[in-house]
């Protein structure tokens, strides 16, 4: 198969197209790619392009498009509110995984257990494109700068909106529910979410949920969630 790459600047009609400093240094300096071979491309936006290598030297690397289309997006619409974590390895797993399972919208959140506030966008929106490119996919997920708890609950709009926590309060097993079509998902920080984050957020019309009978880590529980999400 061909390499894949993410053009986000790219233009459906357009037959020549020279390609990002990015790509074009791993098809000439990684890959060492040549005049004729065939690529991929996408924005990241549903569309995709068939390529050939017109040209590719350090300075340049144009490509003649053959081909293209445009894939709608999926039915389902998944969105995951997680909080930042203390280590920025687990949450950028997160990232990577919640991607290639198709998830739609992530949305960093800042609650009061919330350990780490810093956040490097560029980082983990590379993350985000590594990962749409790896599983294949034409449309990246929306990444959001990390938002207050408490603008969070009230910000998004969606069909369904559920709170997964640790408490003994009153849930529902996730597995269990008929889902809508677009359905957002809150995970907490290490320490869960506050008695007082738990109540706001059912006053704002959240569902609370269980993810199974054991305690999960923030980034796996935003894993199996986006897993039960997507696929049902």
């Amino acid at each position: 198969m061909a390499p894949y790459f993410f053009e986000p600047d790219i233009i459906p009609g357009v037959s020549v197209y020279e390609l990002s400093e990015e790509s074009r240094k791993h098809i000439v300096q990684v890959l060492r790619m040549r005049e004729g071979e065939a690529v991929m491309l996408t924005d990241g936006k549903g569309h995709w392009f068939a390529a050939n290598i017109k040209a590719a030297d350090k300075k340049t690397c144009q490509v003649q498009i053959n081909g293209s289309g445009f894939s709608e997006k999926p039915l389902r619409k998944v969105a995951v509110g997680i909080s930042l974590l203390k280590n920025a390895n687990r949450i950028e797993w997160f990232l990577e995984k919640a991607t290639e399972m198709g998830v739609s919208e992530i949305i960093p959140l800042l609650c009061k257990r919330t350990e780490r506030q810093h956040f490097r966008f560029d980082r983990l929106q590379h993350i985000l494109i590594s990962a749409m490119l790896q599983s294949q996919q034409l449309w990246l997920p929306i990444l959001h700068e990390p938002i207050a708890y408490p603008e969070a609950i009230g910000r998004f709009s969606y069909s369904q909106k559920l709170i997964a926590h640790c408490e003994t309060f009153q849930k529902s097993n996730i597995s269990q529910l008929k889902m809508a079509q677009d359905v957002l998902i809150l995970i907490g920080p290490e320490g869960d979410f506050t008695s007082s984050e738990i109540t706001e957020a059912l006053q704002h019309g959240f569902e609370p949920v269980s993810l199974g009978v054991t305690r999960l880590r923030t980034e796996t529980a935003g894993v199996v969630a986006a897993a039960l999400l997507v696929n049902q």
